[in-house]
């Protein structure tokens, strides 16, 4: 099966460091490899910046949204 889209919500959430950059690593090759798209819920400051898009929720409600090449301009 090829996805187009994969969902993963906190898939390093219980895991040591070095497994979750295992476990992202993983999953941005084969979303990149397979041209599918990646959506990730996390809390983990370093993978929410490897995000093309980034979709941040406070509360319940979206408080902003922004692309990498919005984030670059900062």
């Amino acid at each position: 099966m090829r996805p187009k889209v994969i969902f993963a919500d906190e898939p390093t959430g219980n895991l040591d460091s070095h497994n979750s950059k295992i476990v992202f690593d993983l999953l941005i090759s084969y979303a990149k490899n397979t041209q599918s798209c990646l959506i990730y819920v996390t809390h983990e400051e370093k993978f929410a910046s490897l995000a093309d898009r980034r979709i941040e929720v406070l509360d319940g409600r979206c408080s902003s949204i922004s692309s990498d090449m919005e984030r670059e301009d900062e």
